[in-house]
């Protein structure tokens, strides 16, 4: 009898040291995820709307909510039915046919979720526009997806059809085409009439032939170093990788006894939230709670009204929700068991776990483009703050799935040994960028590149890294594996910067200067220094119950540097903090550094923002203004 308790405890023991359970769960997401794709690829129902065809003509989710906004909810036989009749729309007013590209440029709202799928009924593709571009990079955004249509949110008309971009898209000489693109503004007149156009149901040749390596959607990466490029989405990619999520976070359908419900105030524009938000919904049959735009004062309100289970986040979106006072109710006024999402920084991690009562955080890291992916599930502190943690039978297979190569810090891009031309991975524990395989003979099997942009599409790929014949995807990020097997990401090559001869991570930095209690976000860079080399650390900081004035007291700066100093490598302190009244992100909560950068520390470009400086043998932060940055242009102070 002794043998039994024996053994479950042997069991256990081996369970936790080698993480047995987190890594089948994985597995197992992956095999069924990949089994129920090659299902629908085999019977010619790749194209996701089937999906929601089947459940809106299954009696068992026909009559269930899909689809809930500000208050209002669809079910899924309600959402087909209007679908249908976009796609009626679309097909006698516009003649959008089986092929065709079309462009969308929408806010958070069910009509973007509409107009989508009756997009895909009809065989077409959409492309989303980011609905913050504006004037050139909007104008550019509508060229490279060479759609003949552009169907605009009247919410945002104002903002992004100006004279000046009417002209230019309605211009017979735009695009390679050299011909004007339709706009169609969907205002609320029109929505209203389209709950009584004539619906139209395209032939399932429409669809036809859709395979894994089409595409489902191109979606624009954010164009922070450069005018935004159009990754293509593949089925494959879409159906299956939001299912793999879907599978792995263990969401509830619908038609389960304690169904989930998922919220989301991401930008649908992006695939964090339409790839695994609404489409992860969509596969597993889930309801989808639709956020207009994520607010901090409306977000906890609205996961309450709509009893939401489980929230995305992206970016710095966590870190702005603790930045509200604590309340007495902050762990009993919502029913969230799990937070989902990317880019949470570790400062952040437990502490808002704690504060929310949030029992599981479950973080991915991937790009819209990218062939891999990693996961961490973590209910505990053991892998708080890594983008991935696996146990002896996930280390297996990551071991074929990617490569932590050496980075030649000149060059930006991987070393290469000069006796054999190869790549070198670096010791367990080491820094180095993070590559996936592909296959040389056909890398548009996993990575479909960017659309209309070739150049961008092969400086993604690296030929002859491990061995001569191979071909490796570049991520472009810097990571780092432990012995414990978990994956932390380091930084964004291109945001490290070298000073005094070492190579300083932003993220690390902006890590520690998180942790400072009057710092609510730091966005951490390196500048260019009259008269010396390298990069100096500054770090633009938005603070916490700032005077009205504006000034910034002196306690206050002396705090922030002893925290630094203390906190951080001697060469890794940032020597200069620029107090800034807002974070300059993406329409996706990412820090953006690229304009930043470019002001450097130079008074007469960094407008109305204070700077300070940590001068060298002090401790405390003084203000830097034009005879401080004179006295650098004469190279009076060595820093």
């Amino acid at each position: 009898m002794l043998a039994v308790p024996a053994t479950a405890a042997a069991l256990a023991y081996l369970n936790a040291r080698w993480r047995i359970s987190p890594d089948l769960g994985v597995l197992r997401a992956i095999i069924g995820a990949k089994r129920n794709f090659l299902k629908r690829e085999k019977a010619d129902r790749v194209n996701s709307f089937y999906l929601l065809e089947e459940y809106a003509n299954n009696w068992h989710t026909a009559d269930k909510p899909f689809l809930v906004y500000e208050g209002k909810s669809w079910t899924f036989k309600q959402t087909h039915s209007i679908v249908l009749r976009y796609a009626g729309y679309l097909k006698s007013r516009h003649s959008v046919v089986r092929g065709e590209i079309v462009a969308i440029d929408f806010m958070n709202c069910p009509q973007f979720l509409f107009l989508t799928f009756a997009i895909w009924s009809l065989g077409a593709t959409p492309a989303f526009i980011n609905y913050n571009l504006t004037s050139t990079p909007f104008v550019h955004c509508v060229r490279v997806s060479t759609a003949r249509l552009l169907i605009v949110d009247p919410e945002i008309e104002a903002k992004v059809l100006t004279p000046e971009t009417r002209a230019a898209l309605t211009s017979s000489s735009f695009g390679d085409n050299a011909s004007p693109v339709g706009i169609a503004v969907l205002t609320p007149g029109l929505q209203s009439s389209l709950e009584y156009f004539p619906p139209y149901r395209a032939p399932d040749s429409a669809r036809s032939g859709d395979a894994a390596r089409s595409p489902s959607v191109l979606i624009f990466t954010s164009g922070t170093t450069g005018m935004p490029k159009a990754a293509i989405v593949p089925w494959e990619r879409c159906v299956f990788g939001s299912d793999l999520v879907a599978r792995w976070l263990g969401l509830r359908p619908v038609t389960s006894r304690n169904p989930d419900r998922y919220y989301t105030s991401m930008p649908l524009y992006h695939s964090s939230a339409f790839m695994l938000g609404f489409h992860s919904c969509l596969v597993r049959g889930v309801t989808l709670i639709l956020g207009h735009k994520f607010s901090v004062s409306n977000f906890w309100e609205e996961v309450r009204a709509s009893d939401a289970t489980v929230i995305q986040y992206v970016g710095e979106t966590l870190r702005y929700l603790m930045s509200n006072p604590p309340q007495p109710d902050d762990r009993t006024k919502h029913r969230v068991r799990m937070a989902f999402g990317n880019g949470l920084r570790p400062d952040v991690w437990d502490r808002f776990k704690s504060r929310f009562g949030i029992e599981t955080i479950a973080e991915f890291y991937g790009a819209t483009e990218s062939v891999s992916a990693s996961f961490n599930l973590s209910r505990n502190s053991f892998s708080s703050g890594a983008i991935g943690a696996y146990g002896l039978l996930g280390e297996l297979v990551l071991a074929s799935l990617q490569a932590i190569v050496r980075l030649d810090w000149e060059t930006e891009r991987p070393w290469r040994n000069p006796k054999t031309g190869l790549c070198e991975k670096v010791p367990r524990g080491e820094v180095g960028e993070l590559l996936n395989p592909v296959e040389r003979a056909d890398i548009g099997a996993k990575f479909q590149g960017y659309f209309g942009n070739q150049e961008a599409t092969d400086g993604k790929i690296l030929l002859d890294v491990l061995k001569k014949g191979d071909a490796w995807y570049r991520t472009g990020d810097l990571v780092r594996w432990d012995k414990e097997g978990r994956l932390w990401f380091i930084d964004r090559i291109g945001d490290t910067f070298r000073w005094r001869s070492e190579n300083v991570s932003t993220a690390e930095v902006g890590q520690v200067l998180g942790n400072h209690p009057r710092v609510l976000e730091a966005n951490v860079y390196g500048v260019e220094i009259p008269s010396h080399e390298g990069r100096a650390g500054c770090a633009a900081v938005l603070l916490r119950d700032v005077p009205s004035d504006g000034e910034v007291p002196a306690d206050l700066l002396e705090s922030l540097a002893i925290h630094n100093l203390n906190g951080l490598p001697k060469y890794a302190v940032p020597l200069f903090i620029r107090v800034v009244s807002q974070i300059m992100t993406t329409g996706n909560n990412k820090q953006q550094k690229h304009v930043l950068r470019k002001e450097g520390v130079d008074p007469q470009l960094v407008g109305n923002d204070n700077i300070f400086w940590l001068r060298p043998g002090l401790l405390r932060y003084e203000s830097f203004g034009p005879g401080e940055w004179n006295l650098l242009l004469g190279g009076k102070v060595k820093l």
